[in-house]
C-alpha cells in the first residue's frame, strides 16, 4: 500500500457526477445505477470496488455509452475533459461519429473477459490493428510496426511472429496482454479495467498488474480499476469508492479506506479479506445476509439489513453522503451532524 499521500494531484481527465441507469425489465424501469459521482485524475488509479451485482461495471458501461438494448442512462452527467474543453458523453449518442471518435482513442478499456472479448477467428494482430486504423491514418505496414512495439513493451514475446497467432494459441495471461494492447494502442488518456486479473493465477495477476501501474506512472494515465479483490486496490490505487446497490457508500485515499474505514459496509469487506502474517489460521468473517435484489424498493440505507450499527433512522428516507474529513465521503447515519454533500 502507498505510504505518503501524493498532495500534487493530476488534472481531472473524467468527472462523473450523479449517474443514474435504469434497465427496462418488462413493463418496469429498474434502477442499477443510483446518482453516482466520482473523477478520475492523470496519474492516478481510481478503484470501484465491492460485491458482485452492486454495478460497478454498469456505471463504467454507462460512462463508455455500451449499454445493452434495455439500458438508458436516467440522469447526470459523465464530462470527459479532452485538453480543457468538457465533452458531455452523456448528451452523445452511443453510436454516433462523436463517441466513437473518444471510445478507443481517448478512453481505452479492458473488458471482463479475454476469453470471449477476443474474436478466435481473426489473428490477434489484426484485431488490435482495428482498433487503431479506426482512429488514424496508417499504412498496414506502419500500424503493424506500432503493433510489434506495443506487444515487445506489454512482454509478449516474439512479439513480430505472435501478431499472426489466433487466440486459442495464447494462455490467459497473454490474452490478457492483447486486450490491454487493442485497449492502449491509441494511447488514450484514461484506462478503464474491468476486472483485469479475473481467472487469472496470482503470479499472471502481478505482472498484469505491474503493467497496468507502469503505464500509470511512465505515461501519467488516468487508470479506473473496477475489482472485488481488495489487495489489488491496496497495492495500486490511489483513491478508493466503495458501491453497494448502485451508490458510492464511502469514497476516500486508499490510505484511508484502509486504516480507517468509516462506512459499516467497507468494514465488513476489509474484514473478509485474509490477512498473511498472524501466525496462526483465522476464519474469515462474512457479511450476513444477502444482496437485496435491485427490483426491491428498499428506503434508507440499503446496507441496513446487513448492517450490525442499524437502527429505525436507517430505513427511512434517503441518507445523504457526510464529509467525515476533508474530501473523505461516507453515507451512513453514524456521521450525522457533519457536513452534507447534497449533489453527491
Amino acid at each position: 500500500m502507498r505510504g505518503e499521500l501524493n498532495m500534487e494531484r493530476g488534472k481531472t481527465i473524467l468527472e462523473v457526477r450523479n449517474l443514474k441507469t435504469h434497465f427496462r425489465v418488462g413493463t418496469e424501469d429498474i434502477s442499477i445505477v443510483r446518482g453516482v459521482s466520482f473523477s478520475a485524475r492523470q496519474g492516478e488509479t481510481l478503484a470501484i470496488v465491492g460485491e458482485s451485482g452492486c454495478g460497478k461495471s454498469v456505471t463504467v458501461h454507462s460512462v463508455m455509452r455500451l449499454l445493452p438494448k434495455n439500458g438508458r442512462l436516467a440522469g447526470g452527467e459523465a464530462l470527459f475533459f479532452d485538453g480543457d474543453t468538457p465533452r458531455e458523453l452523456h448528451r452523445l449518442e452511443p453510436f454516433g461519429k462523436e463517441m466513437r471518435a473518444i471510445r478507443g482513442r481517448k478512453i481505452g478499456m479492458i473488458f471482463q473477459d479475454p476469453m470471449a472479448s477476443l474474436n478466435p477467428v481473426y489473428r490477434v494482430g489484426d484485431q488490435v490493428a482495428e482498433n487503431l486504423l479506426q482512429h488514424f491514418k496508417l499504412t498496414k505496414a506502419e500500424a503493424k510496426e506500432k503493433i510489434i512495439e506495443m506487444f515487445a513493451s506489454l512482454g509478449i514475446p516474439d512479439p513480430g511472429r505472435r501478431i499472426l497467432d489466433y487466440p486459442h494459441q495464447f494462455s490467459g495471461g497473454m490474452k490478457q496482454r492483447v486486450m490491454i494492447a487493442i485497449a492502449m494502442i491509441c494511447n488514450p488518456d484514461l484506462l478503464i479495467a474491468d476486472e483485469p486479473t479475473t481467472a487469472l493465477d496470482v503470479t499472471i495477476q502481478a505482472q498484469i498488474m505491474e503493467l497496468m501501474e507502469r503505464l500509470k506512472r511512465e505515461q501519467r494515465k488516468a487508470v479506473i480499476l473496477i475489482t472485488h479483490n481488495m489487495g489489488l486496490v491496496a497495492e495500486t490505487a490511489d483513491e478508493v469508492a466503495v458501491m453497494y446497490m448502485g451508490r458510492i457508500v464511502e469514497r476516500g485515499r486508499v490510505e484511508r479506506i484502509f486504516h480507517n474505514p468509516s462506512h459499516p459496509y467497507t468494514k465488513a469487506l476489509l474484514r473478509s479479506v485474509p490477512v498473511l502474517g498472524h501466525g496462526r489460521a483465522e476464519r474469515l468473517e462474512t457479511i450476513r445476509g444477502s444482496t437485496p435484489s435491485p427490483a426491491e424498493c428498499v428506503t434508507g440505507c440499503e446496507f441496513a439489513n446487513r448492517c450490525d450499527f442499524a437502527t429505525t433512522k436507517c430505513k427511512t428516507g434517503t441518507i445523504p453522503a457526510y464529509e467525515v474529513e476533508g474530501g473523505h465521503l461516507a453515507r451512513c447515519v453514524l456521521f450525522e451532524g457533519a457536513k452534507e454533500l447534497p449533489n453527491e
